[in-house]
């Protein structure tokens, strides 16, 4: 009684019948195996073929027993189109279309034999039931149509957990089953919003019987306003790190591989003229994200990279064959800066007199990218270095000079109270501990919209917002372990770009106003060297080859030759490449060089 009283409590009177003596069982018996049959389909299924085939070819044997060798030739032609094109009907994977061009094989040349002999002549019904259970365990086990099933019977339960959820009048349009769970398209009810249906997203969670964290909401482009995407993770793609398989890109002009979305598609953001910012808590995975943003770059040669980092050059060392120019002390930074707006203004005054908009990257007129560890402690240490970055961030784009900051939380304060952040056009939100920082680095409403970054539960994944990506979804960025980028670092350092003509000139000319200014006032304090090449590339080369020819018996080592020459890493790498392809250099040992006469002698 207290059981019937709270069913009455929770659902109202419900209606009761009576079974009287004269009750006719049999509608219920055939409703009920009807429901059973329906709802079994699926497990049915290769008992259903077996008995449309005895049925198809008793049929066929009765009516039109020569027919045979048409159902062999549509047979053959139907089990061949499976298994080269069986993709374009759902079959993704190779041993699934073998699976279905083996079923319509047997089962088609059974139907001939049973069309030309009968059905029941033996052996055939032997053969059937035989092949019939052979074919069907393969169909029984497999994963991805026994969870269509468990999709198909959960969203069958709709209208019940749309009323649950607070989401009454939704219906879903459509479900596709994958390897890592499913989603389904959901037309919200009159008034609805998405919004409404991401708040919602952990009585969903409830109600779809899935793992906390696992459901994610978000619109649908180019849709109506009351259309949702809802996706089910059963199976996490980002459990484990992803390695990075290598450099995607070859130029600044294609958009740049940073990671895989949950979907398993790639993470694609274009970088041309656009500033970048990683954000979230140490620890979330910001490093990482640079490292390979910093190995999709190396691997351009139209991309000249500065790098400022005031942790002694921890992060950043480790790539310093790859970068022109990395400032490790709030002096250098302010200089390096500095000097950037320098090459900034030099081609802003080019472009005007060629009448052109933009700077074109080639390798001859490379990009210049300013990677920034930590941009938090430039604006602590280096707090004169920031109106050049906020110059660069205002109008560098178009002379094609770039900022990427990485900092944990870029608050106003923390990025200098300057036009920095507004205008980074590219944002990478790693894991944040507190959710208000999620508008902090996205932008003002992000959090409300489902960009969730506070819920992320392991480093490396990310959020990017960027002009092709509005939309939260969740990505992982590859991992590179020291090792890696070491290799990395080593085979790149071969092929990086020179600073072009115009970037030169100017630096050479802001470097001599100087001087002049120095020359004229005791009371101006000596600039700190603007540009890494302190001499010509004609003096460089002359000390070049005096060092090579002069050289111990074990060689000098690239350190050396920079001191010698004044010039960059990189560059002495490519004319250490240059004179190796010629014949006159030989490599007396690992990192030692010399001349190939000398050596010989």
């Amino acid at each position: 009684m207290r059981r019937n009283a709270r069913r009455m409590r929770r659902y109202g009177v419900q209606p009761i019948g009576s079974i009287t003596d004269d009750f006719d069982f049999a509608p219920v018996i055939i409703v009920a195996i009807g429901r059973a049959l329906w709802r079994y389909r699926s497990e049915l299924a290769p008992v259903t073929l077996a008995t449309l085939c005895l049925l198809g070819g008793w049929i066929l044997h009765q009516a039109y027993p020569t027919w045979w060798p048409a159902i062999l030739a549509t047979t053959a032609l139907v089990a061949l189109l499976l298994a080269l094109w069986g993709r374009w009907v759902n079959l993704t994977r190779p041993i699934e279309r073998g699976y279905a061009a083996a079923a319509t094989a047997f089962a088609g040349v059974w139907l001939a034999a049973g069309t030309a002999l009968g059905p029941f002549s033996r052996p055939l019904p032997i053969a059937l039931g035989v092949g019939g259970v052979l074919l069907a365990v393969p169909w029984w086990a497999h994963r991805r149509r026994r969870a269509r099933v468990h999709v198909e019977r959960t969203l069958a339960a709709w209208p019940d957990i749309a009323e649950a959820v607070a989401l009454a009048g939704s219906r879903v349009q459509s479900a596709v089953v994958d390897v890592w769970g499913y989603r389904f398209r959901l037309a919200l009810g009159r008034g609805q919003t998405v919004e409404d249906a991401i708040a919602k997203v952990p009585a969903l969670e409830s109600a779809l019987s899935a793992k906390r964290g696992a459901v994610r909401v978000q619109p649908v482009p180019t849709r109506q306003a009351n259309r949702a995407d809802v996706r089910v993770i059963e199976t996490d793609p980002h459990a484990d790190a992803i390695a990075w398989p290598g450099p995607s890109i070859t130029s600044i002009t294609q958009p740049v591989k940073l990671g895989l979305f949950e979907d398993g598609t790639p993470v694609r953001v274009l970088l041309l003229r656009r500033h970048a910012l990683f954000g979230g808590i140490a620890g979330a995975g910001k490093s990482g994200g640079m490292n390979v943003l910093l190995g999709e770059l190396t691997a351009c040669p139209d991309v000249i990279i500065w790098g400022i980092d005031l942790k002694g050059g921890m992060e950043l060392m480790p790539w310093a064959s790859c970068l022109d120019r990395l400032a490790t002390t709030p002096q250098e930074a302010e200089s390096l800066l500095a000097d950037a707006v320098v090459i900034l203004d030099g081609r802003a005054d080019h472009l005007a007199r060629l009448g052109e908009r933009v700077w074109t990257p080639t390798p001859q007129a490379p990009l210049l990218v300013i990677v920034v560890d930590e941009y938090a402690e430039l604006v602590d240490d280096a707090p004169n270095a920031i109106r050049h970055a906020d110059s660069i961030a205002r109008r560098g784009r178009a002379p094609g000079v770039e900022l990427i900051a990485v900092t944990q939380r870029p608050s106003q304060k923390a990025m200098g109270k300057g036009a920095v952040r507004s205008q980074m056009d590219v944002r990478l939100s790693y894991r944040v501990r507190d959710p208000r920082d999620v508008d902090l680095i996205l932008g003002q409403g992000m959090l409300k919209a489902g960009w969730h970054a506070h819920r992320l539960d392991a480093p490396g994944k990310f959020f990017v917002s960027a002009p092709e990506h509005d939309t939260p979804r969740r990505g992982r960025t590859y991992l590179l372990d020291d090792a890696c980028v070491q290799a990395t670092a080593e085979r790149h350092a071969l092929n990086r770009p020179q600073l072009d003509p115009v970037s030169a000139t100017a630096l050479e000319d802001a470097s001599e106003a100087a001087e002049a200014a120095e020359a004229h006032s005791q009371d101006v304090r000596a600039p700190s060297p603007r540009h890494a090449r302190t001499g010509g590339p004609g003096d460089a080369e002359e000390a070049l080859q005096r060092a090579l020819r002069d050289a111990p018996p074990e060689g000098l080592s690239v350190p050396a030759l920079m001191e010698v020459t004044g010039m960059s890493r990189p560059w002495v790498y490519w004319r250490l490449n240059q004179l190796d392809t010629e014949g006159s250099l030989r490599q007396v040992s690992r990192g030692r060089w010399r001349t190939a006469e000398v050596n010989s002698s």
